[in-house]
């Protein structure tokens, strides 16, 4: 009797389970569409603030003083990418 049950009640939180994981999945490729835009936009942030070191107008500078706090972890990541030979400025594009 006890298997019975225990199969019926499998059968039945069937529908549940399947929705379940069709959102965990659905999450999962949705949090990672967000921290891809979330990463683009910090690439882009620090494209205007840095953005005179490749001829682009930049704000003024009282702003950009301003937002730098904002930046630090984009500035970290520039100086980690410039550990070569060719210098800092030249790391941070890729040379």
């Amino acid at each position: 009797m006890e298997l019975k049950a225990k199969r019926l009640l499998w059968w039945a939180s069937l529908p549940f389970r399947v929705l379940l994981e069709f959102h965990r999945g659905f999450e999962l490729y949705y949090l990672q569409g967000l921290q891809w835009e979330e990463e683009e936009l910090e690439n882009v942030f620090a494209l205007l603030l840095f953005g005179s070191y490749i001829g682009l107008p930049h704000p003024p500078s009282e702003l950009t003083y301003r937002l730098l706090p904002h930046v630090l972890r984009e500035i970290h990541v520039m100086q980690a990418k410039s550990t070569g030979k060719a210098g800092v400025k030249a790391g941070w594009i890729g040379v």
